[in-house]
């Protein structure tokens, strides 16, 4: 399997929702989502990011 670099666009929505998750992590935000978990924040970041790694054109 070939890894390939994840567009620029996909990279930078990972990183926010990623940055989204620590600061309301932090109690910076509040979570605008009440039934969903920091965790499962930062999960759907790592796999938008996954994602654009695994597949070209993402």
């Amino acid at each position: 399997m070939r890894l390939s670099r994840p567009m620029e666009i996909t990279f930078i929505i990972s990183a926010i929702v990623a940055v989204v998750a620590f600061l309301i992590a932090a109690d910076v935000i509040t979570n605008p989502l009440k039934g969903i978990a920091v965790v499962w924040i930062a999960l759907i970041a790592y796999v938008i990011l996954a994602l654009g790694v695994l597949l070209r054109g993402l």
